[in-house]
């Protein structure tokens, strides 16, 4: 197949490559896929245009060298010619060509010829062939990768390529008429596509090399050859015509005395992707052209061996000014008379059809492939090239066939990379209060190593205060200074046991027991067990249809009394507390809302602190709101509050917010 024989045309340097898509894009044949995040050129379907190698700013696509190959054959012992591409004016400029020529046989070269000359009979050989068929309809077959192109992508028109080979084959072909069969050729020019056109069959063997001028200056380079040191020569014969103008779109054309009439439309020239492309699907559409003069690059001049830096129209110009001075300077004649030795020479060529067309799956087999890029209607495609397909339906069938992957598309990855953000956000958050609920545990365990200890030490000597305290009392009635020290006593001895007693509780919090629990029932049933104030009211209201989760009872009562506790020491006038529970598919909340005094600023950011209390002196321990906050958080749930405590703002009070898992943690 052509182009496929041998080594890969065009590797990728893994390092280099940013998975830009670029490549992708500029590809004709899609034949380059991201894989692993890599481009990877497809040696099957690449057609050697280049347009890859031309585009990749990181330099990461590199062309097969045919350093060996050159290598071998100025070490042959063997005569040997250098064939250059009539585009060299556009890359070597600043120099006078014999000056050029001159560096080129100092690599060893026996002879240096024009590719030129064989543009001159390529010219004239579609000149007679459509002269001997006014009703054929042809493609030129000057590019390599335009012929690649239909092989493989429009197989239906290989029967349309121009039975003709390339100007280099027929360079080729001409020199060993001249200089016999044994001649090494080695052709330098700026297209890579040359180097799959000594791969195919039908011409295999006629080249022996193929350099592009950039890997000949890097020859140049490694040996030392500069202009300033080499001796100027001329091309040797035989010397060429308007094959010079080869290099342009409709350079043939001209070579050949074939007029683009315009009017009739019957000859078709185009240069570059899109307009080559086009030019092949209007053919194939029934087009009226005789000739498709078409090249896959911009003409000649801007093939992916150049290095120039010089823009399209400079490079023009250069070929141009060539062409005007060296036919000034020629023998028409003689010129001729070497056109006519080789009128006989066979410049024949023959073409098979490689089709490597993608599948075109059903809209039914695409839909997956759509769906999964996040594309579930018209209105989600939006067709913005940023894979390098033109369209969202393009890349799919690329990613059907195995050519793409979706992570190519951009406004998908976009997606994907928010969803990942979010994802990574909440785990995070959630690992934030798995750290905490770790430290929560392990800070409970020492406390509850250390409440064991108090609880063991203490608890005895205050039972034994408090019984004898209480049994003075019962007997000092008629001692009333010594009973109310008594009673003094006992009340901070009681108080002791209530720090301890609620020490012992702040501790115990680091198992939970799961169990489906209906929330509402369990708040009402906790509240008819506290002892209201008749001045307090309580109120439950429940805003979900499914009030049921997996809680610890006993641990989320203690939150409620807690609460309740809280509430009614803030509404010392009386008042109303409200719960209220809702939630959704994941939480279950509960509000616990009072109309109390509220909390001071101050005060707000320590509620939840171990043994902080606004309450006086003996009239509370400061563990509630720190016990109820440990449940809370071993529950892997959230608690929270807001405040007013300025009536002057608005309405005073507080409202608790809990947050608790509809199911229970996985172990």
């Amino acid at each position: 197949m052509s182009g496929n024989v041998g080594k890969p045309l065009v590797t990728t340097n893994q390092d280099r490559c940013k998975a830009c898509c670029t490549c992708v894009r500029e590809c004709p044949a899609k034949a380059i896929r991201i894989h692993r995040g890599k481009a990877e050129v497809l040696p099957e379907r690449c057609v050697g245009c280049g347009n890859c190698v031309k585009t990749c700013n990181m330099k990461a696509l590199l062309v097969r060298s045919s350093a060996e190959l050159f290598d071998a054959v100025l070490s042959s012992g063997v005569e040997s010619s250098a064939v250059i591409d009539p585009a060299f004016p556009a890359e070597f400029t600043g120099m006078d060509y014999r000056v050029f020529v001159g560096m080129v046989k100092s690599l060893g070269f026996t002879y240096v010829n024009e590719g030129a000359f064989g543009a001159d009979l390529v010219a004239e050989r579609y000149r007679k062939l459509l002269e001997a068929n006014p009703d054929g309809r042809y493609i030129g077959t000057n590019c390599p990768a335009l012929i690649n192109y239909v092989e493989m992508y429009h197989p239906d028109l290989t029967g349309r390529l121009a039975p003709i080979v390339s100007p280099m084959v027929a360079t080729a072909r001409a020199l060993r008429k001249l200089y016999g069969s044994d001649l090494k050729v080695v052709f330098i020019g700026p297209c890579i596509a040359r180097k799959t056109e000594t791969d195919d069959p039908s011409v295999k063997d006629e080249i022996d090399a193929v350099l592009t001028f950039e890997e000949l200056r890097e020859i140049f380079e490694a040996r030392g050859i500069e202009a300033g040191n080499v001796t100027p020569v001329d091309f040797d014969p035989p010397h060429a015509g308007l094959g010079a103008l080869f290099p342009l779109a409709g350079g043939m054309l001209q070579a050949a005395g074939i007029e683009e009439d315009l009017v009739s439309g019957d000859i078709v020239t185009a240069g570059g992707m899109r307009s080559f492309q086009d030019a092949l699907k209007e053919m194939e559409s029934g087009t009226n052209a005789r000739l498709l003069d078409i090249l896959c690059c911009d003409g000649c001049i801007m093939g992916p061996g150049m290095t120039t830096p010089d823009r399209r129209f400079r490079r023009r110009s250069s070929i141009s000014a060539y062409a005007r001075g060296r036919l000034s300077k020629l023998d028409s004649d003689s010129r001729l008379t070497g056109i006519d030795r080789f009128r006989d020479l066979d410049l024949s060529r023959t073409f098979a059809a490689h089709d490597m067309r993608m599948k075109r799956p059903s809209r039914q087999e695409l839909r997956p492939v759509l769906e999964k890029l996040g594309k579930h209607g018209p209105e989600d495609e939006l067709n913005c090239g940023a894979c390098g397909y033109e369209t969202c339906h393009d890349h799919a069938v690329a990613i059907f066939d195995g050519l793409a992957e979706s992570e190519m598309c951009l406004p998908h990855t976009i997606d994907l990379l928010k969803s990942a953000l979010s994802d990574l956000e909440s785990s995070h958050a959630e690992l934030a209060d798995a750290r905490e609920a770790l430290e929560h545990a392990e800070k409970m365990a020492t406390m509850g190593q250390l409440a064991a200890g108090i609880a063991h030490e203490v608890n005895n000597p205050l039972g034994i205060v408090l019984m004898y305290a209480h049994m003075l009392l019962d007997n000092c009635e008629e001692n009333p200074a010594i009973c109310d020290d008594l009673r003094m006593i006992a009340e901070q001895a009681d108080r002791c046991r209530k720090i301890v007693s609620g020490l012992l509780d702040f501790a115990r919090q680091n198992k939970v027991v799961h169990q489906p629990t209906d929330v509402p029932e369990l708040i009402q049933r906790t509240v008819s067990l506290v002892t209201l104030p008749p001045e307090i009211a309580v109120e439950c209201r429940t805003e979900t249809d499914d009030p049921i989760a997996e809680l610890d009872p006993d641990q989320i009562a203690q939150v409620i009394t807690n609460l309740v506790t809280n509430a009614i020491a803030a509404m010392p006038a009386g008042g109303l507390l409200k719960f209220v529970v809702g939630g959704d598919e994941q939480n279950i909340r509960i509000d616990a809302s009072d109309n109390g005094v509220g909390i001071q600023p101050a005060d707000f950011k320590r509620i939840f602190d171990p043994f902080f209390t606004t309450k006086k002196i003996g009239k509370g321990t400061g563990l509630g709101l720190a016990v109820t906050y440990g449940i809370v958080k071993m529950h892997r749930g959230q608690i929270s509050a807001v405040t007013n405590a300025d009536p002057s703002t608005g309405p005073t009070g507080t409202t608790f917010t809990v947050i608790l898992p509809r199911s229970a943690p996985e172990e």
